[in-house]
């Protein structure tokens, strides 16, 4: 996974994590097991399901909160298997509420 920006933090000090999540993760509880921890983690943002099989997310909080899920991905619930996590790290936008999980065909942010 990428590592973190050069510049500022966003929005009060909180960063934003975009990543794909490649591998055996559709059909396994991973949008649910993402929700989950992100929601436990004070995190907001989004997951959903891509058409090549991949799953997609964005989340946003504290950096503490981020090192966090992003070691979390790699794992997954039990039945998945992640074959690898392409991720950025970038400043928040703060424009999100709670964290949900969309439906695939969401056009993103």
């Amino acid at each position: 996974m990428a590592g973190r920006p050069a510049g500022q933090p966003g929005v009060n000090g909180q960063e934003r994590l975009e990543a794909r999540v490649h591998g055996q993760v559709q059909g396994v509880g991973y949008r649910w097991f993402v929700r989950r921890h992100a929601a436990r983690l004070g995190l907001s943002g989004w997951v959903a399901n891509e058409p090549a099989g991949s799953v997609r997310l964005i989340a946003e909080g504290s950096r503490a909160a981020i090192d966090e899920l992003a070691a979390l991905l790699a794992e997954g619930p039990a039945g998945a298997s992640v074959e690898r996590v392409d991720g950025s790290r970038l400043p928040a936008s703060g424009g999100f509420v709670g964290f949900e999980i969309r439906a695939g065909s969401h056009r993103g942010d």
